[in-house]
Parts: structure tokens; sequence; C-alpha cells
């Protein structure tokens, strides 16, 4: 979002009423299809505030046509997109970045971020920007120690244009051919990540290495992010401090067989660490209902008991339908956001008031280290993951979840 800033001063008109005459200089969104927009002198001093549909600003005081050097109504853009492409605020040209949702501020009508212009003819790398994710299929990579063990698809494998299908009839990644959306699918039989993993999954892992195969995998590193709260030495080392994840998405199918207690569960999105999981969203679609519930755990670094937090409806294998609850093939986005200890979770929907829960991390053990299996301290580490997660073990071998993802963004500071 940029312009000419050889006037002094601009008209700024808002929904079509002139709001008034100012030296303008910056603008922060709050919306996607709506913009909060701070008007103030040039220290940065805010004088005024607006949410607004559309605007348009002159270079003059009566807002002559000819005179207009900027409008928009802001129906194309996407959460965390930089408007003007440089982000600089002292510059000769204004900017804006596009920060969240109307609704995660508590208001009404939230639009779900999508990303523009999906193509279903292209692979996911090519609609989404993969390239600092790698993903889990649970296919058996041959290497497991007694059991089948998932294979990883490495970030250069998986922008090179990769999807999986057809595989034995099953299908697990790849672009949905109507919408362009990116789809994962999980089957109930299937290779798993580890020895001690209960679940299979399709999974995006952050890979903030990205192509640098250098730094390893594990660790306090490049490749890993760690919460504000840490230590300052491991702060310096990762590859990010704290963490913000976003993703629009739908659930398009749960499984039905097995246990009642794993019937209908997937995890669409969490923060692991290395050993324990802060974070884990759930969607769960019982038996004989329409609508779905949304939760989250939490799960302590110092062996303190999981917590659960239901966001719409209830996480209880016999709970009623909830009246609110989200369908199947129903959009709706999730926002995970951490800063120092303070865990926050929204949940969206087009049309509703945000959802949003915080959880204090201060007595939960993530303090930079952690205690593995051998009962020795080590430092601990944070990395996102996005896709399905299965949580049905119980069920047929062929029973599935999928989901479809329309937004995925994950940033650190």
């Amino acid at each position: 979002m940029t312009w000419d800033v050889a006037d002094a001063e601009y008209t700024v008109f808002i929904d079509n009423e002139k709001i008034g005459t100012y030296a303008f200089h910056n603008a922060g969104a709050t919306g996607v299809d709506t913009l909060g927009f701070k008007i103030g002198n040039n220290d940065m001093t805010e004088s005024k505030e607006f949410l607004v549909d559309d605007i348009a600003i002159y270079s003059n005081v009566t807002g002559t046509s000819s005179s207009e050097v900027f409008s928009d109504n802001f129906e194309s853009y996407v959460i965390n997109e930089d408007l003007d492409g440089d982000g600089d605020l002292y510059s000769g040209s204004y900017s804006a970045v596009v920060k969240g949702t109307e609704g995660s501020n508590g208001s009404e009508d939230t639009d779900l971020p999508i990303h523009p212009n999906l193509d279903a003819s292209k692979a996911p790398s090519e609609n989404f920007d993969l390239s600092l994710w790698n993903l889990s299929v649970p296919i058996d990579n041959g290497e497991g120690d007694g059991y089948a063990k998932a294979t990883t698809v490495t970030v250069k494998q998986l922008n090179d244009g990769y999807e999986l299908t057809d595989q034995g009839g099953k299908d697990y990644f790849w672009t949905d051919t109507k919408d362009g959306g990116m789809v994962f699918r999980d089957y109930i039989g299937g290779a798993r990540t580890s020895k001690n993993t209960s679940y299979t999954r399709t999974e995006l892992r952050g890979m903030l290495r990205g192509e640098d195969t250098s730094i390893s995998t594990q660790g306090v590193n490049g490749n890993n992010w760690v919460f504000g709260n840490a230590p300052d030495d491991q702060q310096k080392l990762a590859g990010g401090v704290d963490g913000n994840m976003i993703a629009t998405l739908a659930v398009n199918a749960v499984t039905t067989t097995g246990d009642s207690s794993h019937k209908g569960r997937v995890i669409v999105g969490q923060i692991h660490a290395a050993s324990d999981e802060p974070v884990r969203i759930y969607y769960r679609l019982l038996p004989g209902h329409k609508k779905g519930s949304i939760y989250f755990a939490h799960e302590p670094s110092n062996g303190n008991s999981e917590e659960w937090y239901e966001m719409i409806g209830s996480k209880s294998s016999s709970a009623s339908e909830p009246e609110d609850g989200i369908e199947l093939n129903e959009k709706f986005g999730y926002e995970i956001d951490v800063k120092g200890t303070m865990l926050t979770v929204s949940i969206m929907r087009d049309g509703k008031d945000t959802i949003t829960k915080e959880v204090d991390m201060s007595n939960s053990g993530y303090d930079g280290y952690y205690v593995n299996d051998d009962g020795d301290q080590k430092e601990d580490y944070m990395y996102f993951k996005a896709g399905v997660y299965n949580q049905n073990n119980s069920g047929d071998d062929t029973d599935y979840v999928q989901a479809t993802f329309y937004y995925l963004h994950a940033e650190h500071d």
C-alpha cells in the first residue's frame, strides 16, 4: 500500500464519509475485509482509530476524484500480508500489515483468511508457502525397529510439487480438484512416526531451517523456536522466539469405527515440544451428530496433569450435539499464539464471534528445559504442526480422517 508523499496533508474518506485532513503516516490492519486505521502525525502519535470497509485518500482538502492517491476495499488481502512490500514506516511510503480478523478483537462478522488464487491444477506447494515445512505420511519407510515407521517427506521434496495419491487405493496428500485446497488424509492402519506413538498422521512439521540440512532437525538451533521466557542464550540460538500460527480449514471426514472413546477425533494443529505438547487442537464429531465440537489440550512439561479446554461443544464421548457446532466440510479457523508463558487459542468462523481462551503456562514447567526418559535435563524447543493427526487406533484400518486447508501461516519473533 504505497503512494507518493509529496503533499504534506491528505484528506481521508472512510466508507464514503469525510473523516478529516491529516498528516497521514501509518495504518495497522485488524481484518481481511476491514481495516483498523490509525491516523496520526509523523511522530507516530495516533489521533484517531477506525474500522473501515473502504477507504479513499486524496491530496487535497475537497477530495476530488482527480486528486485520489489511494483507495481500496480491502477484500483481496490475507492475514500477515505486508501491504506495501517494504514494511518501513519511516520511509517515503506509508504501510499497513494485516494482523488479524476483526473477530479476533471480540467483534462479530469474522472473515476467515483464505489464500488468494488457489489453483486446483497445482500441487500444494505451488498454492501454499511450504518452504519451512516437512511432511509426515503413514507409509512404512522400512527403517523402524520392530514397527512400521512413517515416511518423512523433506522440505525439498515437498516443495518440488509433492503429492501422494493412489497408494494401494489410498490417497494421503493432494490438491482438491474443485477449490485448490490442500488436502490431508490419514488412515487408522498405517505407519507411525515413533515406537512410542499410538496414532498415525499426515501432518506438516515446522522446519525453520528450510533446506539447510546442516542444521539438525532437533535441538535449540535454527530449525526450532523457543518460548520468550527461555534463557537468553537459547533465544539467541533458536530459529525464532514465541510463535503464531493461523489456519483456515474444513474437516471433511472423521472415523466412525472402533472404540467409542476414539470415534470422530482428529487433531488439526499443535505446538510440539521436545517431549511434550503445549497445545493440541481437536475437532470431534460423534456418531449420529451433524455438528462437531472443538477443544484443546495443554500438556505441562513438569508432570502436572494435562489440562483440557472446551471451545465449542464438549470433549465427552457421550455429549449431546452442540447447537453451535461445526459440520463436516464447514470452514473454520484457528489461531495459536504464544508470548512467553501465555498461550492463546482462538477459533474463528465467518459471521460469528471469535472464541478465545488463554492459558497461563507459568506453572507448566516450560522454562527452557525438560527431563528426558533417562532422567537427564535437556534444553527444550518448539515446533508447529498442522494437518490431520488421527486419534483413533481401534477402528478399521481403512477408516480415515480428512481435512482441507485453505490458509496456513506461521511466524516468530
